[in-house]
This record gives structure tokens, sequence and C-alpha cells, in this order.
């Protein structure tokens, strides 16, 4: 995995400013936002966490790792911990509740130098599955909503605070699918091109009050790993036997076989045309997303896997936070590094293969920066140049 920790990213490296800031981040209970929250308090900055109450009150993995941190801010009551940790509600698919967020996080610190967007799912599905019904419809919207609308709104919601103040700094957590397509990873890619779109489309208009725009493009573990997966139920066309394309539900399966938490909550499918068939452990496993239902589920990372999963993540968001001029896209990991530039490459020696097409198509320019556009006329008298002719002619 690109994610690896590695010790030199054991300690995290600020950059230098005046005085304290105030981070916050729309998903506090995710494992990256407790892994970034519990640097940056230790720090001494301020943190908003957002979370979604729903969600802490299940009785799962991912709200007692919350709960497990919560109580860890109080026992760092002498460092100033708790004083300085904020929890909102807040679900970034509600304009209203991103308002309220960012209003209560002015009301208890002042301001928001930092707006973390961490909150992600992603949607498993070829193009077809997530068409087949009502339910797997509703799945595309929803993908937009959390990975795309969401994060649009909080931005939004932020704004004209930090317009105010004339500074801040927005990073939106990406992932290098917002370079390379991945198949059966539609509906994600779609939602993170977006959003990568938007960012860097506003990135000019909120350069003049000096706020900042930082994509962080992850690995695909953090996106996908660490955040909700919902699965739709498999087609017989995109079966392995009848499509060999390197559909990511049967990569997807092969890693989560491997984890303990599946393995002991899932029986095994002994009979599955959709299981990974690359090594016995991956043949063994219950191939939970090849199932003929809708699956949705957490993986269940133990807290040390996450954190290991996270080291260049977090080391990179902690650099880059405040800086004061941050880049506007970072890679994360080797990897993702090397992937990127593949694409990239593959994009310039295909853009040379049809160079001569591209060019075929460019309208000459005169000396008056008219365009001379030739159309010969039925009486075969020559060319007319339109670019010789003024206003008025031409729109006669």
């Amino acid at each position: 995995m690109a994610n690896g920790g590695k010790d030199s990213h054991s300690t995290p490296q600020f950059p230098t400013h005046n005085a304290p800031r105030v981070w916050l981040l729309t998903s506090g209970d995710s494992p990256v936002g407790i892994t970034l929250a519990r640097q940056v308090l230790n720090h001494g900055d301020y943190v908003v966490s957002g979370i979604i109450p729903a969600e802490f009150e299940k009785d799962d993995t991912r709200s007692e790792e919350f709960k497990s941190f919560l109580s860890e801010v109080g026992r760092r009551g002498g460092d100033g911990w708790k004083e300085r940790l904020k929890i909102v509600a807040l679900d970034i698919r509600m304009m209203g509740q991103c308002q309220a967020a960012v209003a209560e996080a002015v009301y208890a610190y002042g301001r928001v130098d930092i707006l973390f967007c961490c909150t992600s799912q992603a949607i498993v599905g070829t193009v077809e599955e997530l068409a087949i019904s009502n339910r797997t419809q509703t799945l595309v919207r929803d993908q937009f909503e959390t990975n795309f609308f969401g994060p649009m709104n909080i931005i939004q919601s932020t704004l004209p605070n930090m317009r105010e103040q004339k500074i801040g700094h927005i990073i939106v957590l990406g992932g290098i699918t917002g370079h390379l397509g991945t198949p059966g990873l539609g509906m994600y890619c779609a939602a993170t091109w977006a959003l990568e779109g938007f960012c860097d489309s506003i990135a000019y208009e909120i350069a003049p009050f000096n706020i900042k725009m930082t994509i962080v493009q992850a690995s695909i573990e953090i996106g996908i790993l660490l955040n909700r997966i919902t699965s739709a139920p498999p087609h017989l066309a995109y079966a392995p036997d009848a499509n060999n394309a390197p559909l990511f539900r049967g990569i997807l399966d092969g890693l989560l076989n491997r984890l303990p938490g599946i393995r002991a909550q899932y029986v095994a499918q002994n009979q599955d045309p959709y299981s990974p068939k690359s090594d016995s452990e991956r043949m063994g496993g219950p191939n939970i997303l090849s199932q003929t239902e809708v699956v949705s589920l957490y993986p269940p990372l133990s807290q040390a896997h996450s954190e290991k999963l996270l080291a260049e993540t977090v080391h990179a968001l902690t650099a880059i936070g405040g800086h004061e001029n941050p880049p506007t896209r970072h890679i994360v990991g080797v990897e993702g590094v090397a992937s990127v530039k593949e694409k990239l490459k593959t994009v310039s020696e295909e853009l040379e293969d049809f160079v001569e097409a591209s060019y075929a198509v460019d309208v000459p320019i005169d000396s008056h920066g008219n365009p001379k556009m030739e159309i010969v006329d039925g009486d075969d008298d020559g060319p007319v140049d339109f670019g010789s002719h003024d206003a008025e002619d031409r729109h006669s």
C-alpha cells in the first residue's frame, strides 16, 4: 500500500505561524479526522470536529474509536485538549447544518483558519449494475450528495467568514482517482473529478481574498478502506469469466477477505462466480461485495492498521495546513506519484499521435485579429474570405 508508516513521518512538521489556528474537520469521527485532530491538538491548535449524531450513537467500531478518542481528550485535560476541542453536529449534505457548524466554530474560537473536507463514501458497481433498480440509482445520487455536493456546501458556508478575515485555507481530501479512472468505481471517480474541477475553478475566485485551496490526493486505500463502502449487486455480463476488465469489486473483495473482522462477521460463500481467484486465501473469504443484494459497511480495520495507513497522508496535512504558500495539488505516496505520472505520459503520447488532427481545425488569424475563414461558393468564383469583410457585411 502507498501509505505505509515510516519513522520519518511520526513527528508532524507544522508550518510556522504566529498564533494557534482553528481547524474545522467535516468528518471528525473518521480515522483521518481522529488521527489529524490528535496531532493538531498536541500541536496547540483548536479543532472543531463535525460528526453525524446518529452515527455517533451506533454501537460499531467507528463510533467506539471516536468515543475512545474523546476519553483520551479528557485525560489530556492538563494539556488543554478539552478546551481546544469542540464537537458539532454536521452532515455536510445539509446546507443548514454546514452554516450552523461554521457559526458555532466562530462563536467558540472566533474564526475558522483551516477547513478540512474529509467526508467520503465509495459506491462500487459498473455502470449497468448501478442502473438496474431504483435502489441502485439512488446510490448514484448518494455518491454525489456525499462526495461532491456535501463538500461544496461546507466550502460555500465557510467562505464568507474567511473572506471577512482575509485569510483562510481550504483542504480537500481527494485521491488519485481524481486522475485515474477505475473500472467498477465509475461513480466514485466521477464525483471526485467533479469536486476537483469545482475546487480548481473557485481557487481563482477566492485567491484575491487571500484564501488558499489545496487538493490532497491520497492513495486509493485511504478513500476506500477508511470510509463507508456500498456495493451494488453484480451483473452476470460483468462476471470475470465473461468480462476480463479488472473490476475493483474483485480487488476490494480480496482485501476485505484478509481482515479478521470480515471473516468473523460474514459467512463465506462457497460458490460465487465473482470470487477473487488469485490465491487460496482470497478464494476462501466471504466476498461480501459479490452478494446478490446491496451491501454497505465500514471495513473493520484496527486502529493500529488505520494509523499506519494514514501516516503519510496526515504528515502531509500537518505540513500543508495553513502554509503561507501551499500547493494547489499534493499527491501522497510513491505509488500515487508513479500512477499519475504514467497517466500524464499516456495522455501526452496520445496527444502527439493525433496532434495533426488537432491542428487541422485551427482557423488562421489575419493581421487585424479576424478569423480568415474561407468558403468556396457554388459559382466557382474563388474562396470567400470572411476576415476581409467588416462587421456590418458579416451580419447582413
